[in-house]
């Protein structure tokens, strides 16, 4: 069955032949659109609004969500359910799977079960280990990676079968996603290790914060060198610093980012610090936008998420489009 995430709201793009997914991600980037993605946290709660309040603060402004999936090993409401709640409200979701919790059935089954929900996009993810996050006590699965389960899932989706071999009578209508980590030593293998998740099935990527415009530009120099820019679609990770501290906090924590000292003392420098990490976050996008075979955008703002808007908007990265949000198609039905 296939879901329509776009109400008649906006432009109308078209479901084409070769489209693997009924989704809008998909639409917007064979369209040739500069796709504008983000992630939501879920809640540690049981309570839906908390999941309807968080997503309300993208509406109009990205062309899908992530929810992630136990991000840093920490426990939260799992991201099959954020789906799960979010596409009844017509979002275009973004289903994270990370291969630390689960074995290849559970996995499988959590695809079927997303597609069925109008879930079009699935992120694979080997995972953080157990140790950095709050259960550092639990016993971690690994029964997959990454680029193995990009491979099972393709089989699903192409070949209608489980990797049992035993026969799916409705495949999941889904475009594969994997992550990129353009700034992780030793960085000559980081396009090699990209064109591995591409030759697995992978058709869209999201990397990791790009704050080293000059490293992220040599990447995608090899990157087009092995021709990838034109296999996979490639979203540049952005998000904006709240602080000099935070911003060297993350530099020394975060595996695989990379802040030069040239972003931390204009932070240090400001007289209002947020405002120059969302004035940093714009002169960003502007340059990622130059670079030849970036795709896209992914938009990482944890606890930020309401600075969005401003940045997505003031940075006119959406070209004149206008992503879909409940509330507008409510009111394009209203008045039908």
């Amino acid at each position: 069955m296939w879901f329509d995430d776009e109400p008649p709201a906006g432009e109308n793009l078209p479901i084409l032949p070769g489209h693997v997914s009924p989704g809008r991600l998909e639409r917007v980037l064979r369209a040739g659109g500069f796709a504008v993605t983000a992630e939501i946290a879920p809640p540690d709660s049981a309570n839906p609004i908390e999941v309807y309040e968080r997503a309300a603060m993208f509406d109009g402004h990205v062309d899908a969500i992530n929810a992630t999936d136990g991000s840093g090993a920490n426990c939260h409401m799992s991201s099959i359910s954020v789906c799960s709640l979010l596409t009844r409200l017509g979002y275009a979701m973004t289903m994270q799977i990370s291969c630390r919790d689960r074995n290849r059935i559970a996995i499988q089954g959590d695809v079927l079960g997303a597609s069925a929900m109008g879930v079009a996009n699935i992120l694979c993810l080997t995972g953080d280990g157990v140790e950095s996050g709050d259960h550092p006590e639990a016993k971690p699965v690994f029964d997959l990676d990454s680029i193995t389960t990009l491979e099972i899932i393709r089989g699903m989706r192409d070949d209608c079968r489980f990797l049992s071999g035993r026969r799916i009578t409705s495949p999941p209508q889904v475009f594969l996603g994997a992550a990129a980590t353009p700034f992780a030593q030793p960085l000559e293998s980081r396009p090699l290790r990209l064109a591995k998740k591409v030759a697995a099935g992978a058709q869209f990527v999201q990397t990791q914060y790009c704050f080293d415009i000059g490293a992220f530009a040599t990447y995608m120099e090899q990157v087009r060198g092995l021709g990838l820019h034109e296999a996979v679609f490639i979203l540049a990770g952005v998000g904006p610093l709240a602080s000099a501290r935070s911003a060297e906090w993350i530099r020394s924590h975060v595996p695989g980012v990379h802040i030069p000292d040239s972003i931390i003392a204009r932070l240090k420098g400001a007289a209002d610090q947020p405002a120059e990490g969302v004035e940093i976050c714009k002169d960003l996008i502007h340059q990622i936008r130059e670079i030849e075979g970036v795709h896209g955008i992914h938009i990482m703002a944890y606890r930020h998420e309401h600075l969005i808007g401003e940045i997505v908007q003031s940075t006119g990265v959406l070209g004149g489009r206008t992503p879909w949000s409940p509330a507008r198609a409510a009111g394009i039905r209203a008045v039908e």
